[in-house]
């Protein structure tokens, strides 16, 4: 099992920086990746970020419209997925959810666990 909490989302103005974080605990489970999507109005969800871990590690995965302003991080020590915002933009508004995967499959269509979700708002 596996159980993921969300924070640090809030509403900012665009242009403005977020740092979201999400407290992983893993018991009898073996992550493949770890990963942020996030779900706006009237659209489907979307994976935003991936970090794969494992002996055959592949590169961070980002979706395009956030390459160069996004990056994600997961530091093993305290078991803590981040993802770093900057330059928000008002299309970046969205619920913000973490995920893991126990393979490729699951790390990029149907995550296994997912967390409830931290809402980020981005207006001026």
């Amino acid at each position: 099992q596996v159980g993921l909490v969300e924070s640090g989302g809030g509403s900012v103005q665009p242009g403005s920086s977020l740092t979201l974080s999400c407290v992983v605990r893993f018991v009898a489970y073996n992550p493949y990746c770890m990963a942020w999507w996030r779900l706006a109005a009237g659209e489907e969800r979307k994976r935003v970020a991936t970090v794969y871990m494992g002996a055959d590690v592949l590169p961070p995965y980002y979706r395009e419209s956030v390459k160069g302003r996004f990056t994600i991080n997961w530091v093993n020590a305290t078991n803590t997925l981040y993802l770093q915002m900057n330059s928000l933009r008002s299309d970046d508004t969205a619920i913000y959810y973490c995920a893991t995967g126990d393979d490729l499959k699951a790390c990029v269509q149907t995550p296994d666990y997912m967390g409830r979700g931290t809402q980020v708002i981005v207006s001026s």
